[in-house]
C-alpha cells in the first residue's frame, strides 16, 4: 500500500521532466512524458485500480469502481502531464518554504528571481502555510503535476 501524502507525490512528480515541444508533431509531444506517465500506472495498479494503462498518445486512464449502491453520476477527474516548452523541467529543485510569514520570495538559485506580493497578491492569503517553489532555476512543473498528485490523493482516500 502506497502512504504517500499529496505533498510527496507531488515532490517525486516534479522530478520528472515532462517538457513539451511546441515544434513536435506527436503525441504526447515528447517521449520524456511517457515515463512519467508508465510510473503514474504503476502506482495506480499498486493502489488497487488494476486497468489503469497508457495508451499510445501518453493518455494514463484507470477506472475507480464505486463504492455506493446508489445510482450516482460517474466523474472524471483529468490532469496533464507535460509542462511548458519554455523553461527546463529537468533537474527540478523544489524548496518548500515553510510557514510563509509574509513578503516576497527570492528563489535561492538566481536572486534576480523574485516572486512578489504586488504581482502575486495572493500571497497575502498564504501566511502560516507551505509554499513550494523552485529554486529559480527551472520551472517547478506545479501545472499540472500539482493537479496529478491531488488527484492520486483522492482516489487513494
Amino acid at each position: 500500500m502506497i502512504t504517500f501524502t499529496c505533498v510527496d507525490r507531488f515532490l517525486k512528480y516534479v522530478q520528472y521532466d515532462t517538457q513539451s515541444s511546441e515544434e513536435s508533431t506527436t503525441y504526447p509531444s515528447t517521449e520524456k512524458q511517457k515515463i512519467l506517465g508508465a510510473e503514474l500506472v504503476k502506482e495506480l495498479q499498486e493502489i488497487g485500480l488494476k486497468d489503469a494503462q497508457m495508451d499510445e498518445n501518453g493518455y494514463v486512464i484507470a477506472t475507480l469502481e464505486a463504492t455506493s449502491t446508489k445510482k450516482v453520476p460517474v466523474i472524471g477527474l483529468i490532469a496533464h502531464m507535460d509542462t511548458s516548452p519554455d523553461v527546463t523541467g529537468a533537474n527540478v529543485k523544489p524548496i518548500i518554504h515553510q510557514n510563509y510569514q509574509g513578503g516576497d520570495i527570492v528563489l535561492p538559485a538566481d536572486n534576480t528571481v523574485t516572486i512578489t506580493v504586488e504581482d502575486n497578491p495572493d500571497l497575502k492569503n498564504q501566511i502560516g502555510n507551505d509554499i513550494i517553489t523552485a529554486d529559480g532555476i527551472t520551472l517547478l512543473g506545479a501545472d499540472d503535476k500539482a493537479g496529478i498528485a491531488e488527484i492520486f490523493d483522492a482516489i487513494n482516500h
